[in-house]
């Protein structure tokens, strides 16, 4: 009985020690979040025209599912917009044929053209986010733009700088859509810069939520103007241009990366000429923060 006595005296107090140790060891060095993985894409659809001038959504809609991606930005999008596009709603369309989640933000809405005894929609040109993933919330913010619209148009600050909150796995992220400017000035190519961000280092109640920046930008990646977003986005390069799509010969459309995303390839998909463009597609992390 002393033998067992002398035993627990010191056997017991070791095994309290060597818990508190494993207990202070685990609680120093916590596991490691598993990283959540994310393709994600950017596609000018060209209001649903190939490089053809040919609408043919169905072509379209064979295109983005065979990018399998999670998450995609998408330009020139029509919604009820005219005869181009059939008077057809492109992102609900799209949305419901893949079976993904939609947010639109229209750079233009435009009063309907009379028709007797109904109430036609809005005409509506902008921007598109398509998401396997819940939105959670969608904001269209405003930065300088130049109207197509009207007769001497001003720079001046309008629609369709597309924000959608989506839910990964739990993880919040911010998704921005854009499409800037066209013309070969790149005055309000720099201040839609600025303008977007402005918008995206807002600050937050919180921390912050990762975003990605999706869209056609309309210039070079060594475009002087675009210098401003890689002090603080990451460039996802496909190696490859995008525009135009039989033949492209310049990259323009972009999927751009802040921290908290880990980028792990990037490259453009063989999509033909279904758009005018090439879609940009990234193999992304995200870590919890």
């Amino acid at each position: 009985m002393r033998i067992h006595l002398a035993l627990r005296r010191h056997v017991v107090p070791l095994l309290l020690a060597v818990g508190l140790v494993l207990t202070a060891s685990a609680t120093a060095h916590p596991a490691t979040p598993r990283p959540v993985p994310l393709r994600v894409a950017t596609y000018n659809i060209h209001a649903g025209a190939g490089e053809d001038e040919v609408f043919d959504l169905d072509r379209q809609v064979r295109a983005l599912r065979s990018l399998d991606a999670d998450v995609i930005g998408l330009q020139e999008v029509d919604v009820h917009w005219g005869e181009r596009s059939q008077w057809r709603d492109l992102a609900r369309e799209l949305a419901h044929r893949l079976g993904m989640h939609v947010a639109f933000a229209p750079i233009y809405s435009l009063d309907p053209e009379p028709a007797a005894g109904t109430t036609p929609p809005r005409r509506e040109f902008g921007v598109a986010v398509l998401s396997r993933h819940p939105v959670l919330r969608v904001r269209n913010h405003e930065i300088t733009r130049l109207s197509t619209q009207g007769e001497n148009p001003l720079p001046e600050p309008g629609p369709g700088f597309l924000q959608a909150t989506v839910a990964v796995r739990g993880i919040p992220l911010d998704v921005y859509a854009t499409h800037l400017d066209y013309r070969p000035d790149p005055t309000v190519r720099a201040a839609q810069v600025a303008d977007m961000l402005r918008v995206m280092d807002r600050p937050c109640p919180v921390r912050c939520p990762a975003h990605l920046l999706l869209g056609d930008f309309n210039a070079r990646p060594d475009a002087p103007e675009l210098t401003p977003l890689w002090a603080t986005l990451r460039d996802a390069d496909p190696g490859a241009p995008t525009f135009p799509a039989s033949a492209p010969d310049r990259r323009i459309d972009y999927v751009a990366t802040s921290a908290g995303i880990d980028l792990r390839r990037a490259w453009t998909a063989p999509t033909g000429i279904a758009s005018d463009h090439l879609p940009v597609v990234a193999d992304l992390h995200l870590t919890r923060r």
